[in-house]
């Protein structure tokens, strides 16, 4: 995995501009803030956050994937305004489920997600290179 970022660039925070790889891809259906029973544990933003990158971490564990291998997350929130101020708890979820692996990432807010309960939905795209 190559991170590409372009001569004089500001590297990003907490994301990375662009990823080059080849392997076998790895494409995670959107994940809410339930668990494996399909039941809300909170309705924190963090928290649910958290909860779908755990989401995630199981779904690439079965195919014998981590987190290294993660290229692209893009996550849907239904308010910009709690997002920002979850900042700091969001932080310290994501570390605790993707470690300091920053992939290519995308934010944006929608007017609303299938689930009423749902504050944030993840997507995300891994590789696992062809030489593991």
């Amino acid at each position: 995995m190559q991170y590409i970022l372009p001569e004089g660039w500001k590297t990003p925070k907490g994301y990375s501009q662009a990823i080059l790889t080849t392997g076998s891809q790895i494409f995670v259906a959107g994940q809410i803030g339930w668990d494996e029973t399909c039941t809300f544990q909170s309705d924190d933003f963090a928290d649910q956050a958290g909860q779908a990158l755990r989401n995630i971490m199981t779904i690439l564990s079965a195919a014998n994937a981590s987190a290294e291998h993660i290229t692209r997350l893009t996550w849907f929130i239904t308010t910009k305004k709690e997002y920002l101020a979850s900042l700091k708890a969001l932080g310290q979820k994501y570390r605790e489920e993707i470690g300091r692996h920053y992939p290519v990432m995308s934010v944006v807010e929608v007017t609303a997600l299938m689930e009423d309960k749902a504050k944030v939905e993840i997507e995300a795209t891994a590789v696992i290179p062809f030489n593991n």
